[in-house]
């Protein structure tokens, strides 16, 4: 008759090391401790992550297979700082190998026809053009209650705290568009909106008549957003039916 050493006998790794068991397991200054290095700790901490994961799914029925998680620290700290490890060595390899071309320096005495900003920073210049919708007020004998500048940095202000309130209103636990479709048509509309902002910023750049680039600014989030959750609205039902299924098995409804 034997007995049974399963609890007893170390874990490894196919080969490459020895994983302690759970009662075994060193602490976070035995670990720093230890003279293998950071790519040595960084496995370890991978390693029991992968076996918590596959003993809690063991254990775990059905249904919380999908909310099971870890702690923040370490499990997910350590993999972020190795994942944010290889990006920033990417960059700074290819920042040394590839270095960008370095133009002539820019003349202070001329000034360019055209002034932009980068890119990325587009949508918010583009609502700094929205000076056809400063009101002109009858009371104050047809002119604008502030100036057409002052407007578009309040305009930048309004669309900014928009969507920092965003989080705080929508505290759903949803994580695919179709479980909520107002708040992906929301996104959408907030997307198209940026895009067309851009394309209003640079108009002097774009082959189309202004009056139309300004319309379409308004108008195509709009009907992004209304055609969005149109379509999630009816693959909701469908969606949510296989949903329940997969978690909770129920039968076709009749």
């Amino acid at each position: 008759m034997t007995e049974d050493t399963t609890d007893t006998e170390p874990q490894t790794d196919g080969g490459t090391g020895i994983v302690a068991p759970d009662d075994e397991t060193p602490t976070w200054r035995e670990r720093k401790e230890r003279t293998e290095g950071l790519s040595r700790l960084t496995y370890e901490y991978f390693e029991r992550a992968r076996r918590e994961d596959e003993e809690l799914r063991r254990e775990s029925d059905y249904v919380e297979r999908d909310v099971l998680a870890f702690p923040t620290w370490p499990h997910e700290t350590v993999r972020n700082l190795a994942l944010t490890s290889f990006f920033v060595g990417m960059i700074i390899f290819l920042s040394a190998t590839l270095p960008p071309h370095i133009g002539d320096p820019a003349n202070p005495n001329s000034t360019p026809a055209i002034i932009l900003p980068d890119w990325y920073l587009y949508w918010s210049f583009g609502l700094l053009k929205l000076g056809p919708l400063n009101p002109e007020l009858a009371i104050l004998g047809g002119q604008k209650l502030m100036a057409d500048r002052t407007y578009g940095v309040l305009a930048n202000l309004v669309v900014v705290g928009a969507i920092a309130i965003v989080p705080f209103i929508n505290k759903g636990s949803a994580r695919r568009p179709v479980e909520q479709p107002f708040w992906a048509a929301v996104g959408m509309f907030g997307v198209v909106f940026a895009f067309t902002l851009s394309m209003l910023s640079i108009k002097n750049l774009v082959p189309m008549n202004v009056h139309l680039l300004f319309d379409l600014t308004f108008l195509a989030p709009v009907v992004v957003g209304c055609v969005t959750y149109a379509v999630l609205k009816t693959m909701r039902e469908g969606y949510m039916y296989d949903l329940n299924r997969r978690y909770y098995r129920l039968r076709p409804p009749k």
